[in-house]
């Protein structure tokens, strides 16, 4: 069966998408444009800067659109003047009307970084790794009006160790999505049908966007919660109390009965929450560079004894 080359529309915004539409852009299909987000402000500059996929997309001289909203006629009326036959979305954030997800021939399809029905929303990687998730991967899943809720389409895992951060799994998600979003196009434009399975709405759980706030360090929570917020949480919105970054901490096995918060010793043991020990390994005081432990300490910053609130 010869495979007919799909009109494709790209529409997505962060590094995560990056990988993705590079591969679409060097296969045999055609991306007649791609949406993403505005530029915005970035930065200590606040420069006005456009997405990575903005930026892929003119260096490859792929089309790019960028309107804040698909809900008015314009925008709705422009992106079905391309006559695309799929849309691709991966972290787009903008919703899909209706109007937008029924205009191509096939519909839109989404990379989803996680095992639909787990960790639907805005957040799936850094919530797999702060809640404990022994698991995370892709799904590649046909888009309807629910938030993450349409038909799987192709699903892959990958397996988290005790020391995967929020960046690696995105890192290794991101390519994931890139290989499979090629697989399921390659199959469609081959077959012109992609099968899928309706997700089990009753396994569903939901990652929220992060707010600032969800980066506070609460030392009364044991050492084990408090190590996977800092790696889930990191860069972005980081982990923090009160004048200090976290920026990484190991598991300690020791235990102690000082109270939580205390600085146990130079190497940057902490009591945590049920006698467990978390070990700072790199911290940053407000306006400075990040910092080991132990710097910290010989620079003042930090005493053993004193209690981190």
């Amino acid at each position: 069966m010869t495979q007919k080359t799909l009109r494709i529309a790209f529409m997505g915004t962060p590094d995560f998408a990056v990988p993705a539409l590079k591969m679409l852009h060097e296969s045999e299909h055609k991306i007649i444009c791609t949406y993403t987000q505005p530029p915005r402000p970035k930065g200590r500059g606040h420069k006005v800067q456009p997405s990575p996929v903005h930026i892929y997309s003119e260096q490859h001289g792929i089309p790019v659109f960028y309107p804040k909203s698909l809900k008015k006629p314009p925008e709705q009326e422009a992106f079905i003047a391309h006559q695309v036959d799929i849309a691709v979305v991966a972290a787009y954030g903008l919703i899909l009307p209706k109007i937008i997800l029924n205009a191509p021939q096939y519909g839109c399809i989404n990379i989803h970084a996680s095992l639909l029905p787990r960790w639907r929303g805005a957040s799936p990687i850094q919530h797999a790794i702060w809640k404990g998730d022994s698991k995370s991967g892709v799904t590649i899943m046909q888009m309807n009006a629910g938030l993450d809720t349409g038909p799987e389409i192709e699903k892959q895992e990958i397996t988290l160790s005790s020391d995967t951060t929020a960046q690696q799994l995105h890192d290794s998600l991101s390519e994931m999505g890139g290989e499979m979003i090629i697989k399921a196009i390659d199959q469609l434009a081959k077959h012109g049908v992609l099968k899928s399975t309706p997700q089990d709405d009753t396994l569903s759980c939901y990652a929220p966007m992060l707010k600032k706030e969800d980066g506070l360090i609460n030392w009364n929570n044991n050492a084990p919660h408090i190590d996977r917020q800092i790696r889930a949480l990191n860069p972005w919105p980081g982990t923090y109390i009160k004048d200090f970054k976290i920026r990484n901490a190991i598991l300690s096995e020791t235990t102690t009965k000082k109270s939580a918060g205390t600085i146990l010793d130079k190497a940057g043991h902490i009591a945590c929450g049920n006698g467990t020990v978390l070990q700072i390994k790199s911290l940053q005081p407000a306006g400075k560079k990040p910092m080991d432990f132990i710097s910290a300490i010989n620079g003042g910053y930090v005493a053993i004894g004193q209690k981190f609130l």
